[in-house]
């Protein structure tokens, strides 16, 4: 199995919610499945696809789950990812938010 390297853009799959932990005024349909949540962000160790991982997102929050995607493209049909923009935003995040 292929090596994803630290700090490639990926998206991780997680369970939010369980069944069993949803809020019982939701719809049955709503609470009979998990809430899960997909995340995007900057891989924090080296990895294989369907590992246990820990990314760091734009927002600079970590979030842990499943490993499902490499350079996820956007699937609103804006193109595919150019990973320079991203290191663009976050290079001028840092400028702009830096300590002073």
């Amino acid at each position: 199995m292929e090596t994803v390297k630290k700090g490639t853009w990926v998206r991780i799959h997680s369970i939010a919610l369980d069944v069993t932990d949803r809020a019982a005024n939701i719809p049955e349909d709503t609470r009979s499945v998990p809430l899960e949540q997909w995340t995007k962000g900057r891989l924090l160790a080296d990895a294989s696809m369907g590992d246990e991982v820990q990314v760091k997102t734009a927002s600079g929050r970590t979030a842990t789950g499943e490993l499902v995607e490499v350079n996820p493209q956007y699937e609103l049909n804006y193109g595919k990812l150019v990973p320079e923009l991203i290191e663009i935003g976050e290079s001028l995040r840092g400028m702009l938010w830096r300590d002073k």
